[in-house]
């Protein structure tokens, strides 16, 4: 690996290590926002949703439209006014007076963040080739996957030693190394001719924030509420009007064509049902640990550190093995000991014994995702030519975000109003079923010849010779 390829990995890294972290970092914040904003409009399990949701509605809609702007304008270009939003409005979470204060500031965020991680995986992809491109690919998936599950850790840190503000507040650190080491990289190349799709990123949003909004809001206002319904309404016709314009948009956010290819689309449609229970499991463990079973918001986060550790030295691994012998297998084994994890830990009770009851799923669970994540990624960006790096891995990101955000926002039907023992039980049921569909659809959709033809397996194979 040269220099400037470290270089641009680890610009990657951190640019999409800090969008990450920011969506799960916040969970274990969520029960003393709870406490302190809970005097505005909002309060209770609806904040607690809209923190997280506000984030996610914004990203993922607009990361589609984030990989043609990276393609377009430059990957550098947009990172860098990626990561300076980021940073103004990790200010305002952090100095939020209100609950709806915070909830905007977070849908600011989002867009944010939107702009970080298409350009950091395209621009490994651009700087990478053959067996480095798969070593890197791993490496990427592994530190990024992990700021999914290590943020709890830190931001449990964060509230009981100084404030949930601080939660915020450290996302001004990783992104001024970032701004300082990416001031170093070449701009690299450009598209031109192409437009932006602003039709189809309104479309998207809009399409989201309806049904969202009613899956959080039935519980005050009820089903039959125009508050609740109409929004649904709105929603659902402008995914219909999004789909129906991407497929005749001249230079759409979401190419379709895309999803002719069998592995791409299946990959998605795995990574839909994965990272949904990857966001509503860590979602419904720490709330329950904290205001259940009264663990400290440190305690929270502790409780997934194993799945950090087994994240950060089985990835890359378990990547190349998928590379060496393609990517069906490990997608599909993954995910249902990962599902089978959680279906440990149905024994908990509200003492929630950490060591008897949730430490045993935990672990499998953890063995369970590194083996699925790096093969996942190589397996859909393999599959579509490098061309399409920028929107191919914007499309994922964006199916992983979206997927997250509409099981968070069925939270309240799922859990119902108050969080309980019989609620994470639920929860567990749910996340378990939701991983084990995702291993279905690898073995029913993802064929290992695609992969193969793509280079990714000869690339991963050599990126055991370059570990050893």
């Amino acid at each position: 690996m040269t220099p400037a390829q470290r270089r641009v990995l680890l610009v990657a890294i951190l640019a999409s290590f800090v969008s990450f972290l920011d969506g799960t970092v916040v969970n274990v914040a969520l029960p003393a926002i709870a406490d302190e904003l809970a005097g505005g409009a909002l309060g209770g399990l609806a904040l607690q949703q809209w923190v997280v949701d506000a984030y996610l509605i914004t990203l993922g809609s607009l990361i589609l439209v984030a990989g043609s702007l990276s393609d377009v304008h430059g990957r550098r270009r947009v990172m860098w006014w990626g990561l300076l939003g980021f940073a103004v409005t990790s200010v305002l979470c952090a100095l939020a007076p209100t609950g709806v204060f915070l909830v905007v500031a977070r849908g600011l965020q989002g867009v944010a963040g939107a702009l970080l991680v298409p350009s950091s995986l395209a621009m490994i992809i651009s700087a990478f080739s053959g067996a480095a491109q798969a070593k890197a690919i791993g490496t990427w998936t592994a530190w990024t996957g992990t700021a999914m599950i290590a943020g709890p850790l830190l931001g449990g840190v964060l509230v009981d030693t100084l404030s949930w503000r601080w939660v915020f507040g450290i996302n001004l650190l990783p992104v001024a190394v970032t701004l300082w080491i990416l001031h170093g990289l070449e701009e690299g190349t450009t598209e031109t001719g192409r437009r932006i799709d602003v039709r189809g990123a309104v479309l998207a949003a809009v399409g989201l924030a309806g049904p969202v909004f009613a899956l959080i809001e039935h519980g005050r206002f009820g089903w039959g509420s125009p508050v609740v319904w109409v929004p649904l309404v709105v929603g659902i016709a402008a995914l219909v009007a999004f789909l129906g314009w991407e497929r005749r948009a001249p230079d759409p956010m979401l190419p379709l064509s895309l999803f002719s290819v069998r592995n791409f689309a299946a990959g998605n449609v795995a990574t839909a049902a994965i990272y949904g229970a990857l966001a509503f499991g860590g979602f419904a463990v720490t709330l329950f640990v904290q205001q259940v079973a009264g663990y400290s918001a440190t305690l929270a986060g502790l409780a997934l550190l194993p799945v950090t550790l087994l994240m950060l030295f089985l990835s890359s691994r378990f990547g190349a093995l998928a590379g060496r012998y393609g990517p069906r297998l490990f997608m599909t084994v993954g995910p249902l000991i990962a599902g089978c994890g959680y279906l440990l830990m149905l024994t908990t009770t509200a003492e929630a014994s950490y060591f008897t009851q949730l430490l045993p799923g935990i672990l499998l669970f953890g063995l369970g995702l590194a083996i699925t994540v790096a093969p996942l990624t190589a397996a859909i960006l393999g599959s579509i030519p490098a061309a399409d790096a920028g929107i191919g891995s914007a499309v994922n990101n964006a199916v992983s975000r979206i997927a997250g955000l509409v099981v968070i926002a069925c939270a309240g039907i799922v859990i119902g109003p108050v969080l309980d023992v019989a609620g994470f039980h639920r929860a567990l049921i749910v996340t378990a079923a939701l991983l084990v569909a995702g291993g279905l659809v690898s073995w029913a959709g993802i064929r290992n010849e695609q992969v193969v033809a793509a280079g990714v397996t000869d690339a991963s194979a050599g990126a055991d010779a370059a570990e050893a």
